[in-house]
């Protein structure tokens, strides 16, 4: 113990982290006494000793006494002696009398001797405050009874401050309701990501990118021992972000710490609980009753949430705990090498609880890791139905991967889902295999009982076969595919029904029948959402919008859209996967309409969106809206670039390719003047104007078309225009023939371009008037607008000759900017809402707004919704990307602005 030191001249010694690195003002500002008591109270590494010395120093006038305890201290004479000693640095005459009687061979009673004291202290005029460092260390309960004592009776002007690793067994319920009691804990001690940076960089003197620093500071959860032992490991070293991305409990200087501080410090009953409960990513009460076979969990569970020992309530019901991450790596490592043998059956019981409590995936992920095999499978079995209409495919491929192959090939079920999530993921080659695996198992069933569970999933395997064959370009045979399905399922399936026209859908797109398409795909969506798979719906109806943007019905594409996100916020749960493919495709179908500021701001939400959500096979798509953007902003060359990122992300799958990335990176290079590589290009791939119309092929055609326009603009070669115009031609009549209104517009640009080249500026104006025509319902624009001085000159023309003039009159604006970065907002709302916003706040995120806009904690927000806490945050980010905001208190300002609290 340390007692008496002269704080008023002398600054303490500071641990490692000192005050001179991170300086925390807002924390100092709230330890000032103005209450009875201030707790300090989190595990060790937090900073509490150090902030109490950044306190003292910031303000050297204060009158403060210091006491450092240690285990020694736990009888009331030692204690008490320090005590007031220490007071006696403030005025040394305080005390003496209480000090002699401590210190007596048969003393008093301790509150005679403390009522002594504490009417010297009302004499003291200035604020004193006593300060109680490592507060855990002392056990005795007649040191606590004092301790409660001493602050009923404090005079106004003392003050006690505490600091401990866990919470003394004070009234502090009753000081906090008399609001007599100032509380600083974990989450107000955490580094915040700034203050992680100024430590590591400027502390510790490292040069830690702000991807690194941000990294560590979630992993450490803002610990700040944690940041520190992370921050020597990395002195010296070179290889700083691989160190970052493998930081974990396993390093030495982490394990060392937290064994030596923590874990071999607790008595053996607490050390046992937390061994055997570090294989839960979340602990309750009863969860932890059934992995330990003890029914003392919950009050566990309290003991070490008040002892601070790196325990996170998750609720303010304090029902579901977790371990701090770093913590249960330590735990986890310590429990394999201690008792391994028991790892298997601990959770296996942690599965059992699981199930019986319906948290499936919680209790297949415990049984594989206890590898009980059977019992996961018939778990995965009974959970796929659910987890395919979640979209949820490459977590049940995930939990495939892990089982024994041969247990996957007797199973049906199995074998067809395995089939399916790796189509999902995009990983065909073994498709086939998979669904012959289940014929062959389906005729190896007997049981009557059983085979009444299996009833469609021939159909099933029919549609998996239609989706595998239009992944392969096998078109003919998707179609066949899916009215074997038809034909196969029974009548009360509604739901693979919605399958089956889905891929109906897919296979009509594909050969060219857009109108088709979008008919039986939207049929099939309809029969999702009837069935109740409300997310299957929403995820699909992004390939419902580029089944329409393909047909050029850009207006009934963006109420698609916008139907779909509505019926996203009136879900319990967010669908982020799905909501963010939205943003992404509205994006691109307002950016066809030339809305491109709006463009940005839907990109710019979904990629948040993605952020938070997990990705998918949709990856590609938006680096091709990026690019397409940042080209109509005349940057090529970053448009180029963020084109080949998609192309690197683009993998094969029943979508049909209508718009393959190399031959829209041909239409930039013209752009940029490159008819060389452009030429070249074409002396690659097996295109020629002699070809027959194709759809898969229509737009490389287009391009092809394009391509020799230009090379005949600078060659005048003859001979060149009139094949062209012929292949233009052939590729209008088979779109004409399929009434597939966007490619007819398309064909019809580029042929007003062939003839405007040629000089036949009649039949040029012919092929505009008609996209003109077509064009202006829907508003497009981008089709006209990128194709330059040419186009420019073609709709001055149309303009005099009165050809939809309020229309050709607004293209020719566009081509005045198009290629620049737009810089007015655009005059397009995205929306009917009243709210001035791209995305108009849900009703229930309007309801977590106005609950931001009061003193409530997350918990205590989430407590009055009656949601649960991760329902909260996701609500609030949402909250945030939609008002373009990073913190409440802009949340709450920017609200206040728009009028909507």
């Amino acid at each position: 113990m340390t007692a008496g030191i002269p704080l008023l001249e002398t600054k303490l010694y500071l641990p490692q982290w000192t005050t001179d690195r991170v300086s925390r003002p807002m924390l100092i500002d709230r330890i000032y006494p103005k209450r009875k008591l201030t707790l300090i109270s989190a595990p060790a590494g937090f900073g509490k000793t150090t902030l109490l010395s950044e306190w003292i120093s910031a303000l050297p006038k204060r009158s403060v006494a210091w006491v450092s305890l240690d285990r020694s201290d736990n009888t009331p004479a030692s204690f008490w002696t320090y005590v007031i000693t220490a007071l006696q640095s403030i005025q040394p005459n305080i005390g003496k009398r209480a000090l002699s009687l401590v210190q007596s061979s048969q003393p008093p009673e301790i509150e005679a001797i403390l009522l002594l004291l504490l009417n010297e202290l009302t004499v003291i005029k200035a604020d004193v405050a006593l300060v109680l460092d490592d507060y855990h260390s002392i056990e005795t309960q007649a040191i606590h009874d004092g301790i409660g004592f001493f602050l009923s009776h404090l005079p106004t002007q003392v003050h006690l401050i505490i600091a401990s690793r866990a919470d003394p067994p004070l009234s502090l319920a009753r000081l906090r309701s008399h609001g007599e009691l100032t509380e600083l804990r974990v989450s107000d001690l955490r580094f915040t990501p700034d203050e992680a940076a100024a430590f590591l960089n400027q502390g510790m003197g490292l040069e830690i990118s702000v991807g690194d620093v941000a990294a560590l500071e979630q992993r450490t959860e803002g610990w700040i021992a944690g940041l520190q032992l992370a921050a020597l490991s990395l002195q010296g070293r070179e290889d700083v972000s691989d160190f970052v991305a493998a930081f974990s409990g396993d390093d030495r200087y982490i394990v060392d710490y937290l064994l030596e501080e923590v874990l071999q410090r607790q008595p053996d009953r607490v050390r046992h609980f937390l061994l055997q409960t570090s294989l839960l990513d979340r602990l309750s009460g009863s969860l932890c009753d059934a992995v330990t076979g003890q029914n003392n969990g919950q009050s566990m569970l309290e003991t070490l949430e008040r002892g601070n020992l790196f325990i996170i309530p998750l609720d303010n019901k304090r029902q579901w705990y977790r371990y701090h991450h770093l913590f249960a790596d330590v735990l986890q490592a310590h429990a394999l090498k201690e008792c391994p043998e028991q790892m298997p059956v601990l959770h296996g019981q942690a599965s059992k609880w699981y199930e019986q409590n319906e948290l499936f995936s919680d209790a297949i992920r415990h049984a594989l890791a206890a590898k009980d095999f059977e019992h996961a499978a018939g778990l995965i079995e009974q959970v796929w139905p659910a987890m395919r209409n979640r979209q949820q495919e490459r977590t049940v491929l995930g939990w495939l991967k892990a089982l024994p192959d041969l247990l996957i090939r007797v199973r049906p079920i199995l074998s067809v889902a395995y089939a399916i999530a790796l189509l999902n993921t995009g990983q065909i080659d073994s498709v086939e295999d998979r669904l012959q695996d289940a014929e062959h198992a389906l005729t190896a069933v007997k049981n009557s009982e059983v085979e009444q569970q299996y009833r469609s999933l021939p159909a099933t395997i029919a549609n998996a076969r239609a989706f595998h064959a239009q992944a392969l370009g096998d078109f003919a045979g998707a179609i066949a595919h899916a009215e074997q399905a038809l034909a196969l399922l029974p009548s009360e399936d509604d739901s693979e029904r919605g399958v089956t026209a889905s891929f109906l859908g897919l296979a009509y797109w594909t050969s060219g029948d857009a109108a088709a398409a979008y008919q039986s795909f939207a049929e099939g969506l309809k029969l999702f959402q009837k069935m109740g798979s409300v997310r299957i719906a929403i995820c699909a109806t992004s390939v419902l919008a580029q089944m329409g943007l393909a047909q050029g019905w850009l207006q009934v594409a963006i109420a698609a859209c916008h139907q779909a996100l509505q019926l996203a916020d009136q879900q319990p749960e967010p669908i982020l996967q799905g909501t963010a493919d939205l943003y992404l495709v509205l994006s691109e179908l307002y950016y066809e309409q030339g809305h491109l500021d709006t463009a940005h701001q839907l990109l710019q939400t979904g990629e948040e969106l993605r952020k938070q959500g997990s990705t998918s096979g949709f990856d590609y798509f938006l680096w091709l809206v990026k690019a397409q953007l940042k080209a109509a902003e005349g940057d090529l060359d970053k448009a180029l670039e963020q084109l080949q990122k998609a192309a690197q992300l683009y993998r094969r799958s029943p979508l049909p390719n209508i718009r393959p990335i190399e031959a829209l990176m041909v239409r930039w290079w013209l752009q940029q003047g490159r008819l060389a590589i452009a030429l070249s290009w074409l002396e690659e791939i097996s295109l020629s104007v002699d070809d027959k119309p194709d759809y898969l092929r229509e737009y490389e055609h287009l391009t092809l078309a394009r391509v020799l326009i230009v090379q005949y603009r600078r060659d005048s070669t003859n001979g060149v225009i009139d094949p062209v115009i012929s292949l233009l031609s052939r590729l209008l009549s088979a779109a004409e023939a399929k009434n597939r209104t966007g490619s007819v517009i398309k064909i019809l640009v580029v042929l007003a371009l062939a003839n405007e080249a040629q000089g036949d500026l009649s039949a040029a104006l012919s092929s505009l008037e008609r996209a003109l025509t077509l064009g202006e319902p829907e508003g497009h624009v981008r089709i006209f607008a990128e194709c330059g001085p040419p186009m420019a000159r073609l709709l001055q023309e149309a303009m005099t000759l009165s050809i939809t003039p309020a229309y050709t009159q607004q293209l020719l604006t566009a081509l005045k900017t198009w290629g620049e970065k737009p810089n007015v907002p655009s005059p397009f709302p995205l929306s009917p809402t009243p709210q001035p916003l791209i995305e108009p706040l849900s009703q229930r995120e309007l309801d977590v707004l106005r609950l931001l806009n009061t003193e409530l904690s997350g918990p205590e927000i989430a407590g009055e919704l009656v949601v649960a806490l991760s329902t909260v945050r996701t609500h609030t980010k949402r909250i945030y990307s939609k008002l373009n905001v990073t913190n409440r208190r802009a949340a709450v300002k920017r609200a206040t602005e728009l009028d909507l609290i």
